[in-house]
């Protein structure tokens, strides 16, 4: 794992060392890469609502049923099989 530092104002520096010690963290680093990966999920999450919203004004909408998956599964299988074993 590499190393990085980080300089911030005493003012900071004491907050972060506020949080580990109330939220049982056991080392400052420890808690630095808990915010980045909560902010890491924030932006997949926040992608992932791009892409629904994206999705939602693409066109007419279409019903999706057992049958609909099915089908969706099945032509998905069929392109997985072309790609393992091309013809």
């Amino acid at each position: 794992m590499d190393t990085m530092n980080v300089a911030l104002p005493e003012s900071m520096k004491s907050f972060v060392q506020e949080q580990v010690t109330e939220g049982g963290y056991s080392s400052v680093s420890e808690y630095i890469r808990e915010l980045i990966r909560a902010d890491q999920k924030r932006k997949a999450e926040e992608r992932i609502d791009a892409l629904l919203l994206e999705g939602l004004d693409s066109g007419e909408p279409i019903p999706v049923t057992p049958e609909y998956w099915a089908a969706k599964k099945q032509k998905l299988a069929e392109r997985l099989d072309k790609a393992i074993r091309p013809r």
